[in-house]
């Protein structure tokens, strides 16, 4: 069973979720706390694989919370859960490891989305054996796990090497020459490690015209 810790200062809310993950299989919840001090006590007394956390709390942020649990070491992921539609703050979220985010209000079925994708994640992660599969790993936390219509995993794989081999970044012109198929296809698949969150695009600026879309892999990955 996955245990989750509910952390979330309204009664009502806070029941609710309780409900919602209690009626997902393979889920169960650990504990329900109301404060940011709450939790981090429980968490010093139990551990847990996953924390539901609603980012705004009575005594402190959401995001300091992640901070102490990061720094005690703790391993356990999270799911923030916030009304502010910031993307600032999703930045942040992102840099302390949070695995997900949610938006209030948000459906049963939403959050179920949400807990059946960590819940493969879960289960193929042991499984991973290269870049590949991190990469598909990844994807699976954030969106669909299965490929749009007319894409193969191995011209995915294939656009996914060679931006490692070029960090500064590549033009969708580049990876169609360097893996031998059409500048439309070559950017539709960067445009899908995008949305997977494995990519990301800059412009460059040229000294005419308008910019050109570089798509690059972060070298942390």
């Amino acid at each position: 069973m996955i245990s989750v810790l509910v952390v979330e200062d309204e009664e009502i809310t806070a029941e609710a979720n309780r409900i919602y993950i209690e009626r997902v299989p393979g889920f169960e919840v650990a504990g329900v706390v109301r404060s940011g001090g709450e939790a981090l006590r429980f968490l010093g007394k139990r551990s847990v694989d996953l924390i539901l956390l609603d980012l705004y709390l009575p005594d402190m942020h959401g995001l300091e919370v992640c901070r102490a649990v990061r720094a005690g070491g703790l391993m356990c992921d999270i799911i923030a859960v916030t009304s502010a539609r910031d993307l600032a703050m999703v930045r942040s979220a992102v840099s302390l490891g949070i695995s997900q985010y949610l938006l209030k209000p948000f459906t049963y079925a939403t959050l179920l989305e949400k807990l059946s994708r960590y819940a493969r994640f879960k289960e193929e992660a042991g499984a991973a054996v290269g870049q590949g599969d991190v990469d598909r790993l990844l994807g699976t936390l954030r969106g669909s796990s299965e490929l749009p219509k007319g894409m193969s995993q191995d011209t995915l794989d294939a656009v996914a090497a060679k931006l490692r081999e070029r960090p500064e970044g590549m033009a969708a012109q580049a990876v169609a020459d360097a893996i031998g198929v059409s500048r439309v296809t070559a950017r539709r698949y960067l445009e899908h490690l995008v949305e997977l969150g494995v990519a990301a695009r800059m412009p460059q600026y040229g000294a005419v015209g308008r910019p050109e879309l570089l798509y690059r892999i972060p070298m942390e990955r």
